[in-house]
């Protein structure tokens, strides 16, 4: 009968340290490429830079309409017909570059115009306010005349506002009516981005690609959006309003995922089963989620009180349900 084995004991070298050992990584996914997005969206250049970039700026157009200019001239003095061509096509680029900018200034002032409503709303809410509820309510009922999307809502509340004799209560109704279909439209944009960004991320393993998706997805979810509820931003107000969106996270340290969250999107132990890339797409997929929600909220003509504002947990569990098994969850 043979005997079990003696254990084995070696004795560690004189002078090492435990304490200097690395630590041991807790394998959480920190979402690197959404933290990368907030940080590029928040960093802004000195006052030296901007004057530097604006000084330059100004320069080129300068010397660009003095170059148009002499070559329309020159071209004139040689040729009628061709300089009158040139002045054409030099007017067309003109008129391009001005209908641009008129859209970029639109832009903002629909964005002002949702940001002015929502303040009237909270004010009115606050001071119990009938007569400035129903100018908040007939204001955004005004921006949504021509939307079909809300012509239901927007009939079933004509019927029954006369009827509310209470600030609050018209408010309510009002955002039931009116943003019901509209925050169900936000929603199924807010999944589609997210999942997006945790299949890239899970899927690619190029270096960067997940850092790009992440921009171009959350740039492209907060500008739609914006449009859902009127915003219809530009593509300079479609900057601004991300840089809004990622400040007011970062600001209340909103943009990190705690543990307690990864769990209910992911479930108890199915993360420590996925490799790191896969744990990596879903945070990402889930601080996508929570901007669109930040996004929401800033784009909404009325802050959400009768309507409750969406889970960032429930809009991964619907994103992420065809890349975790939902017997797992």
């Amino acid at each position: 009968m043979s005997r079990p084995p003696k254990p084995f004991l070696e004795e560690m070298e004189e002078g090492v340290d435990p304490s200097a050992a690395p630590p041991v990584p807790d394998g959480l996914p920190e979402g690197q490429a959404m933290q990368a997005v907030a940080a590029l969206s928040q960093k802004r250049g000195s006052g030296l830079t901007r004057f530097a970039v604006w000084a330059f700026g100004a320069l080129f157009s300068f010397a660009l309409s003095v170059a148009a200019y002499d070559f329309v001239l020159g071209l004139m003095a040689r040729n009628l017909v061709l300089g009158w061509v040139a002045f054409g096509l030099v007017a067309v680029a003109v008129l391009g570059g001005l209908l641009l900018a008129l859209r970029e200034w639109g832009a903002f002032l629909r964005l002002g115009r949702l940001d002015s409503l929502r303040m009237r709303a909270v004010e009115a809410r606050t001071a119990a306010d009938l007569k400035a509820a129903r100018g908040v309510v007939a204001g955004i009922v005004s921006l949504y005349a021509a939307r079909g999307d809300t012509a239901w809502g927007r009939a079933r509340l004509a019927e029954r506002e006369g009827e509310v004799m209470d600030a609050d209560a018209l408010l309510a109704l009002a955002e039931r009516e009116l943003l019901t279909t509209l925050d169900a439209e936000a929603r199924l944009v807010i999944e589609a981005a997210a999942r997006q960004v945790a299949t890239v991320t899970a899927l690619v393993p190029l270096a960067l690609a997940d850092v790009a998706t992440a921009a171009v997805a959350n740039l492209r979810m907060i500008r739609r959006i914006a449009e859902i509820y009127g915003g219809r931003s530009g593509s300079f107000g479609s900057l601004k309003l991300l840089r809004r969106v990622f400040g007011s996270l970062v600001a209340a340290g909103a943009l990190a995922l705690t543990d307690d969250m990864i769990g209910s999107v992911a479930g108890g132990g199915v993360l420590s089963k996925l490799s790191r890339r896969f744990g990596e797409g879903m945070v990402n997929g889930a601080l996508t989620a929570r901007v669109g929600v930040a996004a929401m909220e800033l784009c909404r003509p009325m802050p959400f009180v009768a309507l409750e504002r969406p889970a960032v947990s429930s809009l991964v569990s619907r994103a992420l349900a065809g890349l975790v098994n939902r017997s797992e969850r």
